[in-house]
Order: structure tokens, then sequence, then C-alpha cells
């Protein structure tokens, strides 16, 4: 009986594990559908700014409330499924408590696991209270519609669930050590392990026969680790994806002042042409060598997922749709339809349906889509004031700024669709110097004028 559950597990493993392998490459080819982009430079900065904002949650704090409570559940979470190693052991080889030999130091680790595991509980039934009952507006935004609104209660509920079984499995187990039960209780008779939170459970399970312990013991550890397999998958489906893609996220994120936007390297070398007095305007332009022949003209700004930089596609996939950039949005703030937030959320769904068809296809089959009209609305793309907010407001380092001025440059230099009182004076700029529909000779003429 023994080696059949040994084979189950194993199974079970290989089959999770198996399926998170095969999502994270789906992911990582979407992402590459992007442009490239050169982001490894400074590399001591981006270390310093990673484990500052990723790991020491730098931005979360900001706000004290909901800040602390995400530190203590996102840690608490991350150190008590140190355990699973543990339980994987155990799963293989049919041990029990197989680092138990470690004596106080493990016992240690296990009682600090349970003062997590019940402050994990607290803070997610908090975050449950203000997400549900309380009326804050970052949780009742127009996107959040009905999969992302359950998508963040379904985790919720999954941290519950996994805290739960990891208590009732070790009150079951210590109980079972006390009543000296085969395979539980340890040779010298010592307990494997401290329990200051499980113990108080302890009279649930009084008068319950060793059998029934086990049963019990055995039904929370199988519903645990195969827990932790579906959490683990759900993740790819899930806004909690920034479990994994905070780090990489900020690493690769802008080191750059927010303000400063990145030029199109094709403009930029026009400039500094007609900058350059000893530019000859009429000689043809100079080939690089082993220059391949002329093909289509590269595109300006962004229509869809494809225009985008494999960083701002990172971006979409990290985001955690807390909302955080859309609060802070003054064109939100004052009734536009902008969100920043949505921009990002559009950004995925759309990379998604484009993955999607590369499943059924083997290769992007056009359908007929795009980012731009399809996702995001022009209206609110121009209703964005470039003030950066959004980008100091999110807690890992997401830019939909960024999104926002491709798929504006997209509009003025490939469709010239902007605004009419922008392209009034875009085109004055262009013909006259300036936003004003003046000729250049008459601009003094107001001097003279009585």
């Amino acid at each position: 009986m023994q080696i059949l559950a040994q084979v189950a597990f194993i199974l079970a493993l290989a089959i999770g594990i198996g399926i998170f392998i095969r999502n994270i490459r789906r992911m990582i080819r979407n992402i590459n559908l992007g442009r490239e982009i050169d982001r490894t430079d400074n590399s001591s900065k981006r270390w310093k700014k990673m484990v500052k904002i990723a790991l020491g949650q730098y931005k979360m704090v900001r706000r004290p409330v909901s800040g602390i409570i995400h530190v203590i559940v996102y840690l608490g979470f991350i150190i008590i499924n140190i355990e699973v190693l543990e339980i994987i052991i155990d799963g293989i080889f049919g041990t029990h408590r197989v680092f138990s030999v470690a004596g106080a130091p493990y016992s240690f680790l296990i009682g600090a696991f349970e003062i997590l595991a019940f402050l994990v509980l607290v803070g997610v039934i908090i975050f449950w209270i203000r997400r549900n009952v309380l009326n804050i507006y970052r949780f009742k935004a127009r996107e959040l519609t009905e999969w992302p609104k359950n998508d963040a209660n379904y985790i919720l509920y999954f941290e519950m669930v996994l805290m739960s079984l990891f208590l009732i499995m070790n009150a079951a187990d210590y109980q079972l050590q006390l009543n000296l039960a085969p395979h539980y209780a340890m040779a010298s008779g010592e307990i494997a392990g401290a329990f200051p939170v499980s113990s108080f459970l302890l009279p649930l399970l009084d008068g319950f026969s060793d059998s029934t312990l086990i049963i019990i013991e055995r039904t929370a550890w199988w519903l645990h680790i195969l827990g932790i397999l579906f959490f683990l998958n759900y993740l790819y489906y899930s806004k909690h994806l920034h479990i994994l893609l905070a780090f990489p996220n900020v690493y690769f994120s802008k080191l750059k002042p927010k303000a400063e936007f990145d030029n199109i390297d094709a403009v930029t070398k026009e400039v500094q042409l007609m900058m350059d007095p000893n530019a000859d305007p009429f000689a043809a332009p100079a080939e690089a060598e082993g220059a391949e022949e002329e093909g289509e003209p590269e595109k300006f700004g962004a229509s869809d997922v494809f225009d985008l930089n494999r960083v701002q596609l990172l971006n979409a996939y990290t985001c955690t749709e807390c909302g955080r950039c859309t609060d802070q949005c003054p064109a939100n703030n004052t009734g536009k339809l902008l969100s920043p937030r949505k921009i990002m959320m559009d950004t995925r769904d759309r990379l998604e349906a484009v993955g999607e068809n590369i499943n059924k296809n083997g290769k992007f089959v056009d359908d007929g889509k795009q980012l731009l009209d399809d996702h995001i609305t022009r209206e609110e793309l121009w209703a964005c004031t470039t003030c950066q907010m959004c980008i100091e407001a999110c807690p890992v380092g997401i830019d939909p700024l960024s999104i926002i001025v491709e798929m504006r440059r997209y509009l003025m230099m490939e469709q010239s669709a902007g605004p009419a009182d922008l392209n009034n004076a875009m085109g004055n700029i262009e013909n006259n110097g300036a936003p004003w529909p003046y000729n250049q000779m008459d601009r003094l003429n107001w001097a003279t004028e009585n």
C-alpha cells in the first residue's frame, strides 16, 4: 500500500511540474514575440533595485495597512512552502518528517512555520474583507469584470485552504506522535517538530482512534501538496504571476528618469543629419556594411503586441491588477476612460489571444484583430497626461505609460490620426515652426501694432 502511495505521489508531482514547465515555456514564447530590447546595463543598480522593490516590498509599505499585511502574507506563504521540500522527499521515499533528525533547529522551523501560517490566514481574511466588504473604489472599477474579480477571490480561498490544511495536518501528526503511533513516533520518544498553533486544535481530535487520525493526517497531507501543485499551475492563468515575475520585471525596468521618453532611432538619425552643417542633403544614404536588400520600412509606434518590446510584454504578465496605478491617475480620477490597469490587462489579454492562436495553428494566423481599437480605444490613449504617476505607484515596476506612448506614436506617425487640435498644432509646427497658424515672417508683427 505504501508503494502505491509513493508511485501515485511521483506521478502527481511529475504531472504538476510538467504542466508548469509547459505553461512557463508558452509564456516565454509569447514574451519573445515582442521586439528585442537591451536592459542588461548597470547590473549592480538593477540588482539593488530588485532587492529593494521586489524583495524588500519598498513600494508596498507606503500604504502601511495593506502593505504590512501583504509583506506578512507574501513572505509567510513563501517561507512556509520551504517545507514542501520535506513533503516531496517524504512522498517519494515514504519517510516521515525526514528533516526531524536536525533536532532543535527543525522544531524551531516547524514552530515558526505554524506562526507564519496563522498570520497568513489572518492576513488573507483581512484582504478578503477589504476586497468584498469595504467599499474601496479600486476594487470596483469597470475593468474588474467577473473573471478578474473572481480570480482575486479564488487566490484568497486557495491560501485560506492551504494554510488550514497545513495546520490540520500538523495537529493530527502531533496527536499521533503523542499516541506513539507506528511510523509517526520517533524511536527516541521525542516529538518531531514544535506545534505552537496546531496544538490548540488537539481538543477537536480528542477521542479519535489512531486509524482515524491517520486518515485525517493523510487526507490533509495529500490535499495540501496537491493544492500546492494546482496553485502552481493556476498562477499562469491568474494575476498572481507576479509572485514569480516581480523579480525579473523590476530588474529589467527602466533606470532612466521616469520623464525621459525613448526616441525612435530612425527619427533621431534624420534630425541629426538635418542639424549637421556639413551634411549633403542631396547625397544618397550610405549603405551599412553587409546590409541586406531593403525590405518593409520600419513601423513607427505600436498597434499590436508584436510592436511592443519584450519588457512591456513582461510587464503585462506581471501586472497584479491591484489598481494603485489607476487610483493615482488624474485622468481616471476626473472621469476619463483611461485606466492604466486596464491598459496592462488588455495587453495581456491580447497577448494570450495571440498565444492561443499559435497553439492552435503552429504559427500566428492573422485574426483580423489588434491591440489598438479591439482592446484599447483611442479615447483612452489620448486621455493620458503622461504625468508618470502610474509608474511611480506600481509596486513591481510596471510602465503602462510606455505602451500608451508607443500606441500614440503609431496613431500620429503612421495614421496621422491624432485629435484635431493636436494635428493642427503639429501641422503648424511643420509649416510655420510654431504651433500657431501664422507665417514665420509675421511673428514680430505684434510689436509694431498699436
